[in-house]
Formats: structure tokens, sequence, C-alpha cells
């Protein structure tokens, strides 16, 4: 069996002097109508409590092009510049939806620079991709081949902070579905990144600590430069380029330790974090940044809807950590300074591997009673799901693994 999922192929290519004049143009131009329309949609519900659509922003578009201030938004591809006011929309839909914020402006200097491209502004043809307004292709380098037969249905140019280009296609593969028997439970950390339920623990490869010194350097190279100059802007891309690749491993790292539970495990259980909470702790925030947790999960998500795994989310209220494997007998204290404990039934726990297995055997129950994989906001009037409002002590009943 197989599915034909949507997925993104990117790869670095190196433009021209044209090339990269003419992407810039177009990356602050799709800036300057994301904004534009920002203000116009949030005058209108301001001044008169009118929504207006995409629709509304579109035909606005049609009119700033026709000014004399703005002529120059016509000498850009105009499919970048729609695709800027559906973004819009999208972003307005989640925000109507309570699913995010409200949209905010985009900064020339801390936002990222993109434009994505539809089919009518692109043309991909004998393994080779030219761009609206453009006349020589992108020198493109084809790290890895695209799917058989795909067409890319969508592209998108990014620049980043380092100044490395970079141009991601969106095409349909297939991906084989290999079966699966495996199931594990998985607790997050900072000591192991990655307590299994199987006894294993991955190693945190500390991306950032391992360059922090360099880090530190180029920050301060960075601060003595005065603002404005030459000299400024080439030790931000120095800067830039140590965090590209801080992030590049530790993305590299995500995606072979995410695979590989994926392609082993049919049911992958793992903990609800408030990530968002737990980086006010200023002394764990840098750890827990380099973790990457909510990366690692949203990879997880992803990967097992590709190969049709089960995955389960734990609620965070969930005490995996203080409750025994063996007899299901919830502890006091747990401290952070303790790493093994002793049960009085006799259990002897490593502490990230028993809540690696009580997060499975939750997980377990939660799948076979069919509750919700994720906590429900309104379940109940504390706003926690089934597994926290459990008597602790009726977890006996959870099987033992």
């Amino acid at each position: 069996m197989s599915r034909t999922v949507k997925r993104a192929f990117k790869y670095r290519f190196y433009p021209t002097d044209a090339q990269a004049a003419q992407l810039s143009r177009t990356f602050g131009c799709v800036r300057l109508v994301y904004n534009m329309a920002l203000q116009a949609r949030t005058e209108a519900w301001t001044q008169r409590q009118e929504r207006i659509d995409y629709n509304v922003t579109s035909a606005l578009l049609t009119a700033w092009k026709k000014t004399d201030d703005l002529a120059f938004l016509s000498e850009v591809s105009s499919v970048p510049l729609q695709q800027a006011l559906r973004h819009l929309q999208t972003a307005y839909t989640n925000f109507w939806a309570k699913r995010a914020k409200h949209p905010t402006f985009k900064s020339k200097k801390r936002s990222r620079r993109s434009a994505e491209y539809t089919t009518s502004a692109f043309r991909w043809r004998d393994d080779t991709l030219t761009l609206a307004k453009m006349t020589e292709p992108l020198d493109v380098v084809w790290s890895r081949p695209l799917p058989d037969g795909a067409s890319p249905s969508t592209v998108t140019v990014s620049c980043d902070a380092a100044g490395r280009w970079f141009v991601s296609l969106l095409c349909d593969d297939v991906i084989a579905q290999t079966p699966a028997t495996g199931r594990v439970g998985i607790d997050a950390g900072l000591d192991s990144v990655l307590a299994l339920s199987t006894g294993e623990k991955i190693t945190n490869p500390r991306h950032e600590s391992a360059d922090r010194q360099r880090l530190a350097r180029a920050q301060q190279n960075l601060a003595r430069k005065q603002k404005g100059s030459a000299n400024r802007a080439k030790a931000r891309v120095t800067l830039a380029r140590i965090h590209a690749r801080i992030a590049d491993r530790r993305r590299d790292h995500l995606h072979k330790l995410t695979t590989r539970l994926v392609r082993e495990n049919q049911a992958i259980v793992i903990e609800d974090l408030a990530v968002r909470n737990m980086v006010k702790n200023h002394r764990l925030a840098r750890a827990i940044s380099d973790a990457a947790w909510r990366q690692l999960r949203t990879m997880l998500e992803y990967k097992a809807a590709w190969h049709g795994r089960d995955l389960v989310v734990v609620d965070r209220w969930f005490p995996s950590t203080r409750l025994c494997s063996a007899c299901g007998a919830l502890a006091q204290k747990m401290p952070l300074s303790v790493r093994e404990w002793t049960c009085p039934c006799g259990a002897v726990h490593d502490r990230d591997v028993n809540a690696a297995r009580n997060i499975l055997a939750a997980g377990l129950a939660v799948t076979a009673c069919g509750d919700g994989v994720r906590p429900q906001r309104e379940s109940s009037r504390t706003g926690r799901s089934s597994v926290k409002q459990e008597n602790l002590r009726a977890t006996k009943g959870i099987p033992v693994l």
C-alpha cells in the first residue's frame, strides 16, 4: 500500500546579480503589499466595523498599481503579491477561529524574506526552473532527485539572514506504507533529549552549547561595530552563519531521529508540553530552546500522518515522573535532582525511562477508551482531559510494560 501526500523539497541555489536584484525587489513588494492590506483591513474594522476579504484587497492591489507612488509594483510578478494577500486571508481565518493571534506587520529586518509562485508564474522544463520576469533559469543545486514524474505545483523562494538562497518545490510524493508492530512512549528531557519506554536514551547533542564560544565572540564583534557601517553588516552576516550552522545541525538530527521512530513503531505516545511557558524559566530557557521539543513534535505529527502511524498526545498534567510503572504508587515529591528512585514495592526506576513507560501506558489506555489524542480545552470545568481526572491510585489498572 502507498499514500500520496504533498511534500516540499528544499534546495539551495545561487542566483546571478540580476536575479538576486529582481528577487530582492519581489521580497520588498510582497512585504509592502502585505502591510498595506493589513492596514486597510484593520482600518475597515476599527472605523466602520467592516470585514473585508481577499477579493476586496485584490481590487485594492489593482488600484495601487495604477498610482504614481506604487507603480513599481508592476515591475515584479503579480503572483507573489496575490499570494501575500492569500496568506493574510489565512492569517485572519486563523485569528477569527481563535487559533492564532491577530496578524502583525512584516518587518524589513526581522521578517522572513520569501515569495511564493504558483504554476502560472514559473516554468518547469527538463529539470530546470525559470521564474516569471526572468530570462535565465535558476542555478539550483539538486542535492536529491524529485519523485519520478513530479511536477511542482508551488515554488517558494527565500533568503535567510546568512545570505543563503533556497527554493522549495511542493510536489506530490508517494509514501510507501510499511508495516510496523512497535509501540513506544517518549519522555523529553535535557540530559537525554529523549528517553524511550524501551529503556533507550537519546543523548542530547547540545548543538548551541558546542558553538557557544564562537557565538559569543561573533556577538561581541557585532556589538563593537558602528551602526549603519559596512563592517557591522559583515559582522551581522558572520553571526547569522553561526546561527544557521546550529539550526541546520539541530534540524538534521531531529529529522533522522523522528524518521527512525516513525518507521519502527506503529503507535507513538508523547507528552503535551507547554514549551512557551517552560522557556519563561530563564535558567533553563536556553537549554529547552536548544532541545527543540516543539520542532520534534511537529516532525512526528506530519511523518506519522504520512506513514499511517498512531500518534497519541497525553495530557501535560499526567504525573508520569512520580508514578511507579510497576505498581502504580504515586510518590509525593520528585525534585529534578533525583535521577533514580526506589518505590516501596522494591522497583528501582530511572526517572526518565519510568516516565516514558507511564506515558506509553497512559496513551494506550486513552486509545482503548476512545478519548481524543489531544487534550481538549472544554473537556471539563478545569479544562483537563480524562487522563488527569482519573483517581491516581486507580492507575494500577494500566497495563505494565
